[in-house]
């Protein structure tokens, strides 16, 4: 299964630094850094963190644009490379990284690499917001936003464990940004822009005991606090089977049919125990699907909830299907993708990919769907 990397390079990054421009924003400032001899080291950074990922090179597909903002170092490197977005000339503007990374989101990248200051991920925010999941290669003068890596090769690492499977927490980070003019007359004005979704290490800080363990009953609990906060009266949810989802269901003090699915609309139960056919007819534009997996099996469509039929799950769609479980049950597949076996063939190939699964209150890690040959 391929990792889809989308890769954004800001080639002006950090151009004025070196220089005592103390930044790079706006294309007079670039201008005036290149003519006092300031050399470019934005696609340096950005090869920095990309060689890390050289062992897992088979398995990663990267998209990008054309020239220096990502196409000559994904090429120069090895990678199997897609160039999805071309820049109308050499001068690269701040509207090239943004129609780049909207067309990243669409096309479902797991992920969006981008190298640059804090400028950069003003824009990359301003095109896809907290939509998917990004993460920043410090390559600027200014580096206020919580989005970067500590270091490129850092950004690098965080990468490959995503490609090879390992649990990454998914959390909130502000983007944060400057005032340049004022900057430069001695005034710091730090302005919250935003913020976006960004991978960080595994960690286990809610709801543990002894030994690092999680305590099962309480990752339920805040699992299901969670899903219940999110939901929005106007929507309608069905309920998978299973005793994860079940905490949602006793949550809201509803009743549950473990081995069933029900259905739920601002809290309220309105259909119990659902067809294949029910489901389908009930289903509407504001629906989305809350399911979990088979412990030690990774099944996610296909066993024990075949009422979720594959007309469903399409007209569903991916992009609203709420996936929870404790990291436990996921640490408990030893790094196997999930599986979706809903009988259609075209179907199980087009849910592949990282999905996001809620492990607890306001977190969650991004993991594997794989496609079975």
């Amino acid at each position: 299964m391929q990792f889809k990397l989308g890769l954004i390079i800001n080639p002006l990054a950090g151009l004025g630094g070196s220089v005592a421009l103390k930044g790079s924003d706006g294309a007079e400032t670039a201008q005036q850094a290149l003519a006092l001899g300031a050399e470019p080291r934005a696609n340096q950074r950005a090869k920095t963190a990309l060689t890390q990922l050289l062992p897992h090179q088979e398995n990663i597909e990267i998209f990008t644009v054309n020239g220096e903002m990502g196409e000559r170092t994904a090429k120069e490197l090895g990678f199997n490379t897609q160039v999805i977005y071309h820049t109308q000339s050499t001068a690269t503007r701040p509207e090239d990284t943004e129609t780049a990374a909207q067309m990243m989101q669409q096309l479902g990248v797991d992920l969006i690499l981008f190298a640059g200051g804090d400028g950069t991920a003003r824009n990359i925010c301003h095109a896809v917001g907290d939509s998917c999941p990004v993460l920043g290669i410090p390559a600027g003068c200014k580096i206020h936003s919580g989005v970067y890596a500590i270091t490129p090769k850092a950004a690098g690492r965080v990468v490959e464990l995503l490609v090879t499977g390992e649990l990454v927490s998914i959390g909130e980070a502000d983007v944060m940004d400057i005032d340049e003019a004022a900057f430069r007359e001695g005034t710091v004005r730090a302005k919250r822009f935003g913020e976006m979704q960004v991978p960080t290490e595994l960690r286990y800080v809610q709801a543990v005991k002894n030994g690092g363990k999680e305590s099962d009953e309480l990752v339920l609990a805040d699992i299901a606090a969670y899903v219940v906060a999110e939901m929005d009266e106007d929507e309608t949810y069905i309920m998978g089977s299973g005793s994860t989802v079940a905490a949602v269901m006793e949550e809201m003090g509803l009743d549950n049919t473990l081995l069933g699915v029900d259905v739920v609309r601002d809290q309220a139960l309105i259909a119990q125990d659902q067809t294949a056919q029910q489901l389908l007819s009930l289903a509407d534009d504001k629906t989305k699907l809350v399911i979990t997996l088979i412990g030690g099996q990774g099944h996610i469509f296909g066993r024990g909830n075949q009422q979720l039929s594959p007309d469903l799950i399409k007209k569903v769609g991916k992009d609203n299907i709420i996936l929870i479980a404790t990291k436990s049950k996921l640490k408990a597949l030893n790094g196997r993708p999930l599986i979706a076996d809903t009988g259609d063939e075209q179907l199980d190939e087009s849910l592949a990919g990282f999905i996001k699964v809620i492990t607890g209150f306001n977190d969650h890690v991004m993991y594997a769907i794989g496609h079975q040959e």
